[in-house]
C-alpha cells in the first residue's frame, strides 16, 4: 500500500507588500535603540540575504481559516473527490485566527473544525484537528496522514498549512519583513501504483533550542508590554539549520533507499534564500556531490515566508506550471524538508 497526493491547492492573497513599503517603518534594536544604518541600507541588506522582494498579506476581512478554506476547496476539486469521504482534516498553523488590527488569537473552535464547517461536510466521522509544530507543521501533517492511512483507519485525508503572520509581527523589528500570509492544501489517498511517500524523518531539538523562536515584546519600548509578537534569534536558527537539517535529510534519503543522484527536486521551507541554498549545498556535500542546478524551486522572492504554507504553496505552483523553469514529471523522486519553531525538523521522500 502506498499513500499519494491526489490533489493540491493554494491560496495566495492579492495584497502585495513590497520592500519599498517598509521605508516608512522605524526599525529598532532589541533594547529600543535606533539602528546605525538608515532604513534604505537595512532593506537592501535584507533583500540580499533573504531574497525577499515582496510578500503577500491577507485582506482585512480574511483570517487564516478563510485562506485555508480557499486552498482546501481547490485541492478537493483537483483530487475530484467528494469532501464527505474525507476521514481527517489536519490543519497546521501556529497562531490561530488573528483578526486584522487585533492582538488576540482565536482557536476556539479549532481552525480545522472551521474549515470543515465552511466545506459544509456533514459526516461526523470526518475528524478535524489542528497541529502546532512550527513551520514544519504541514510536512508533519502529511506524515500523520500517511500513518493513519497505512494503519487502515483512514482512506482520504486533507492536510492544510495556513498562516497570517502579518498579524503577529512587530513593525519595529526588521525581521517583520520576512513574514507573509498564505495557505496550501493537499489530499492524500491510498494508492495502488508506485507513487507516494517512501520515507520520512522527524526530530525535535528542545534542550537548548526550544526558544530560538518565541513570542516577545516590541522593540519599541513605549508600546504596551503585554502585547507579544513573533521573535527569533536569527543567527542561532541559521547555525542550527545548517548543522541539523542536512543531516535529517540524509537520514531520510538513506532510509528510503533512493540514491542521491535520483533525487529530482527538493521542496524546502521558504525561510531565507541564503540559508536554504546553504542547507542544500551541505546536504549534497554529505554525499560528496555538488547540488544540481535547479534542484530547489523557490517562490520566496515574491511570496515571502508564510511558515506552514510555504511548501504546499510551492508544490502546488510547480505542479501547475506556475514557477518558471521548474516542473516535475510522473515517477520523479522529490523531497520535502522543513525547519522551524520547537525547534523541529522533518523531511519526506516522495515518488511523484
Amino acid at each position: 500500500m502506498n499513500v499519494k497526493i491526489t490533489g493540491t491547492g493554494c491560496y495566495i492573497p492579492s495584497e502585495v507588500e513590497t520592500n519599498e513599503d517598509f521605508h516608512q517603518h522605524e526599525f529598532l534594536n532589541d533594547d529600543g535603540s535606533p539602528f546605525k544604518q538608515n532604513t534604505n541600507v537595512i532593506i537592501k541588506k535584507f533583500k540580499s540575504i533573504t531574497g525577499i522582494g515582496e510578500r503577500r498579506y491577507a485582506k482585512d476581512h480574511h483570517c487564516s481559516s478563510d485562506l485555508a478554506f480557499f486552498a482546501a476547496e481547490k485541492a478537493i476539486t483537483d483530487a475530484n473527490i467528494n469532501p464527505e469521504e474525507l476521514d481527517y482534516i489536519i490543519f497546521a498553523h501556529n497562531f490561530g485566527d488573528v483578526k486584522h488590527n487585533t492582538i488576540q488569537s482565536d482557536i476556539l473552535p479549532s481552525l480545522a473544525s472551521r474549515v470543515k464547517h465552511s466545506l459544509r461536510i456533514k459526516n461526523p466521522k470526518c475528524v478535524a484537528y489542528d497541529i502546532l509544530f512550527g513551520c514544519p507543521g504541514w510536512v508533519e501533517g502529511m506524515i500523520q496522514a500517511n500513518a493513519f492511512i497505512k494503519a487502515g483507519i483512514a482512506k482520504k485525508c486533507l492536510v492544510i498549512g495556513s498562516e497570517t503572520l502579518s498579524r503577529v509581527v512587530d513593525k519595529h523589528d526588521r525581521d517583520s519583513m520576512i513574514y507573509s500570509d498564505g495557505a496550501g492544501a493537499t489530499i492524500l489517498e491510498v494508492s495502488d501504483d508506485e507513487s507516494g511517500i517512501i520515507a520520512h524523518e522527524t526530530a525535535t531539538f528542545a534542550y537548548d533550542e526550544a526558544y530560538y523562536l518565541y513570542f516577545g515584546k516590541s522593540n519599541n519600548q513605549e508600546l504596551c508590554e503585554d502585547t507579544r509578537y513573533i521573535k527569533m534569534y536569527g543567527r542561532k536558527i541559521y547555525e542550527f539549520a545548517l548543522t541539523n537539517v542536512p543531516a535529517a535529510m540524509k537520514y531520510c534519503l538513506d532510509k528510503s533507499g533512493v540514491a542521491i543522484t535520483d533525487l529530482k527536486k527538493i521542496f524546502i521551507h521558504q525561510a531565507n534564500e541564503k540559508m536554504d541554498e546553504a542547507i542544500i549545498e551541505r546536504f549534497y556535500k554529505l554525499y560528496d556531490q555538488e547540488a544540481p542546478e535547479g534542484i530547489m524551486p523557490m517562490n520566496i522572492h515574491k511570496l515571502g515566508n508564510s511558515s506552514v504554507a510555504t511548501i504546499p504553496t510551492l508544490f502546488d505552483m510547480v505542479t501547475k506550471g506556475k514557477v518558471e523553469n521548474q516542473d516535475i514529471q510522473k515517477g520523479d523522486i522529490i523531497m520535502f524538508a522543513s525547519v522551524g519553531a520547537g525547534m523541529n525538523i522533518n523531511a519526506v521522500v516522495y515518488k511523484y
